[in-house]
């Protein structure tokens, strides 16, 4: 959040989600307190606040840029970071230094990834992630020996890939442990056990020696031990000094036994010894696991994942038969919802995993039906943006025109807003936030413009997290690159219309 307090101190900071509770700014203007009135960004592009008198006590961004020649703006991305940004107004800026696109001109805090930091909270990245820059913006990654829970949000943070080191001293294991380094990385405030004057070596060992140590840091003589979960990871050539990052040396799953489970073992093979010694017993096995092994095959083949038949050109979509999506359906049983253009059902792909999806079932007049199908899949099939809904694939068979969505576990903004259980300010703005970036990659950043056409609370998906999804593209609008204006009959829901727009 990027706000000027009543103090007169001009800040950024972040809310400890899902609350509006406020963590310490990871920037400000200290010295404008008591004396801040008010923040200007003048037509030039120069942003400063000013004292009642009209004194600059602060430039927040200094470059300049003219309006003649530049649209400007000014937006905390979602990385935390200030930026303001510029677009030539002209094709003829863009063989010199610009491009016909939104660039950077100027931003605040030079390094996020050192600047957001506190004794809670994951950081910059997410918990057992690390952050470092690449082009002047934020990148988070795992250290080696971890992956991301979820590659679509690399903020939920890292896991581990690998089995930890027990602490069943019956098990020593020491030896099925190593280290890998990773130079100028740290994860500060996240330490247990903190040792002067020692050595690497010794850093090394007493980390291995402790199940509780995931990963040590070494800097200048200086050793620290920590454990789960490592916040603030931050990597740069500031920092200094290495991260030790214990992992497993390969992917066995655990150590041999105790004492007592490996009595009951030798029991039990005793026992299946003697079993086994009896022709009639093996025959009763042998007839048993033949019929387990036919009737969990033929179940399998029933639920199986769906291949694709085939893949729309140009587009990562997969292709279904309709008997395919009828069986994952299970006869279009459970219906989800209904629109204008055709109902959606809930369907399972994976089993196994619980992958569920929604189904678009169209069932408009043949010439309706079409339409609205070649345009949601021309339109939503070309886009890749996380406040979008994902259109996972299609079927084009006969008459039979569906859609298949990743599914989102809570439903509609509609539903959400208006049902029992209202949103808090903080989650209403957040949606209000992701539907915003949805629209602006939509109308500014995605290769070929897109016009929704009809924006309601009914036509925002919400996921497990609350996150804004638009959906429902089958009205709209492809824009060519250049083209600043459009003109479509009446569009979206009666009553309804959407806000025009122009570029220009």
């Amino acid at each position: 959040m990027f706000t000027l307090q009543p103090d007169g101190n001009l800040l950024l900071y972040t809310t400890k989600y899902p609350t509006e509770e406020v963590n310490s700014a990871y920037w400000s203007t200290e010295s404008s307190i008591g004396s801040g009135f008010q923040v200007i960004f003048n037509q030039t592009g120069y942003m400063y606040l000013i004292a009642k008198n009209g004194s600059i006590l602060n430039e927040v961004f200094s470059n300049k840029a003219s309006t003649q020649d530049f649209y400007q703006r000014a937006i905390v991305d979602s990385d935390g970071v200030f930026r303001q940004y510029i677009y030539p107004k002209s094709s003829n800026l863009s063989a010199g230094k610009w491009s016909m696109a939104w660039s950077t001109l100027s931003f605040i805090p030079s390094n996020i990834c050192l600047r957001i930091g506190g004794d809670t909270g994951s950081g910059a990245c997410g918990f057992n992630s690390y952050c470092s820059l690449g082009d002047d913006r934020k990148i988070c990654q795992c250290p080696p020996g971890y992956t991301f829970f979820d590659p679509d949000d690399v903020m939920k943070g890292c896991k581990q890939n690998f089995v930890p080191q027990s602490c069943d001293k019956a098990s020593e294991e020491m030896d099925l442990f190593e280290f890998r380094e990773m130079i100028n990385t740290d994860w500060p405030l996240s330490d247990y056990e903190y040792y002067k004057d020692q050595s690497e070596d010794w850093c090394r060992q007493v980390c291995l020696s402790d199940c509780f140590c995931d990963a040590a840091i070494f800097r200048n003589g200086d050793c620290w031990k920590k454990k789960f979960p490592l916040s603030n990871g931050r990597r740069d050539p500031g920092v200094g000094g290495k991260a030790l990052i214990k992992i497993r040396k390969d992917n066995t799953t655990g150590s041999a036994s105790s004492g007592s489970n490996k009595d009951q073992n030798s029991t039990l093979v005793h026992i299946l010894s003697a079993l086994l010694g009896s022709s009639i017993f093996v025959n009763f096995l042998l007839l048993s696991g033949t019929l387990i092994f036919f009737y969990r095959w033929n179940n399998r083949t029933k639920l199986q994942n769906i291949q694709p038949v085939t893949a729309m050109p140009d587009m990562n979509l997969q292709s279904f038969t309709y008997k395919e999506l009828e069986h994952i359906t299970k006869g279009f049983e459970e219906e989800l919802g209904s629109g204008a253009f055709g109902t959606v059902y809930k369907g399972v792909l994976a089993f196994d995993n619980n992958e569920f999806v929604a189904i678009k079932k169209l069932d408009k007049a043949a010439s309706e039906g079409e339409q609205e199908f070649r345009s949601e899949v021309d339109s939503i099939g070309r886009t890749n943006h996380k406040n979008l809904v994902r259109l996972l694939g299609f079927c084009n068979e006969g008459q039979h025109r569906l859609l298949v969505y990743e599914y989102m576990s809570k439903g509609s903004l509609a539903n959400f807003l208006f049902g029992e259980s209202r949103p808090n300010w903080h989650s209403r703005m957040q949606i209000a936030f992701g539907t915003a970036r949805g629209l602006f990659y939509l109308h500014e950043e995605c290769n070929k413009q897109i016009i929704h056409c009809d924006i309601k609370p009914q036509n925002i998906l919400l996921d497990d997290c609350l996150t804004a999804r638009i959906s429902d593209f089958g009205l709209a609008k492809l824009l060519k690159t250049d083209q600043t204006q459009t003109t479509t009959a009446i569009r979206g829901t009666k009553g309804i219309t959407d806000i025009p727009r122009n570029p220009d």
